[in-house]
């Protein structure tokens, strides 16, 4: 879960563009929900949260850093830490599958981390480029879609199901949310920045309420929390971060709820434009 961003972010602008051209990155998951991606929209999602995460939309298998946000580590495509859980999940799946693995010595090391939820690095020196070595593997890059599928897109999909959203744009916003904010109980979580604004709203999509009007209040309450961040250790970077929200309610501005129109996304002063 990577619950902050970099100190490249200055400024996101989303722009709309009347063209597009056929990519494939990720996964389509079952049936039984209101609102699921095709190939092109879960392309589009995973590169939107890349440039967010790693300011690239191209996925960082291979990326591994402390960048000082309270979780420890943070690596791979979707940023799993080593404080919270997700990245010891990685490791000890890639071990199943590849007993040699380059993070084999780390395992015992990141259980233990998880278990307190500690921010510390002791017990870590050269997991990074361990990481890396790891990442030339396509049976470690597979293990860790896997658990972004597991963590995050499949509970973001559940949430969308649960709440009544039935248009794309809802699930990358929850998408996003719950890969930066987790899905824990606490007051900074998805779980709870959903049940917030259900409860500011008086319901939800579910109970008749209009979708885009509940997404863009979401994304309110969710800016604020960045800005406000219930837990000191990740204050300042997630404050840093708070420009991801006015990405996504920007793309929600522009009408491309589908995410069937090509747009661009501007972090820093880089230009990433997004193509479906």
């Amino acid at each position: 879960m990577t619950k902050g961003s970099f100190k490249w972010w200055l400024f996101c602008v989303v722009m709309a563009m009347p063209f597009g051209r056929e990519q494939y990155i990720g996964y389509t998951h079952a049936h039984e929900y209101n609102v699921e991606f095709n190939l092109s929209q879960r392309s589009v999602a995973d590169q939107v949260i890349s440039i967010f995460e790693n300011n690239t939309p191209e996925l960082q298998y291979g990326y591994a850093a402390a960048i000082g946000d309270g979780r420890g580590i943070t690596a791979g495509r979707a940023g799993f830490t080593s404080a919270t859980g997700d990245m010891y999940l990685v490791v000890k799946n890639d071990i199943q599958i590849n007993p040699a693995s380059p993070l084999k010595p780390y395992e015992k090391r990141l259980k233990k981390l998880a278990k307190s939820w500690s921010p510390s690095i002791l017990g870590l020196k050269g997991l990074p480029a361990a990481w890396l070595v790891a990442a030339q593997d396509a049976n470690f890059r597979a293990v860790q879609d896997s658990v972004v599928n597991e963590l995050y897109y499949n509970r973001a999909v559940n949430f969308a199901s649960e709440y009544g959203l039935s248009e794309p744009v809802s699930l990358l916003v929850l998408y996003d949310t719950i890969v930066q904010h987790g899905y824990g109980t606490d007051p900074d979580g998805l779980p709870s920045l959903l049940k917030r604004n259900t409860r500011t709203l008086g319901g939800s999509p579910h109970n008749e309420i209009d979708e885009i009007y509940w997404l863009r209040n979401l994304l309110l309450i969710r800016k604020q929390t960045l800005l406000n961040a219930s837990n000191s250790d990740t204050r300042q970077v997630w404050r840093e971060s708070a420009p991801r929200a006015d990405t996504l309610l920007a793309i929600i501005e522009s009408g491309n709820v589908k995410l069937d129109r090509a747009f661009t996304v501007k972090t820093w002063g880089t230009a990433f434009t997004i193509y479906p």
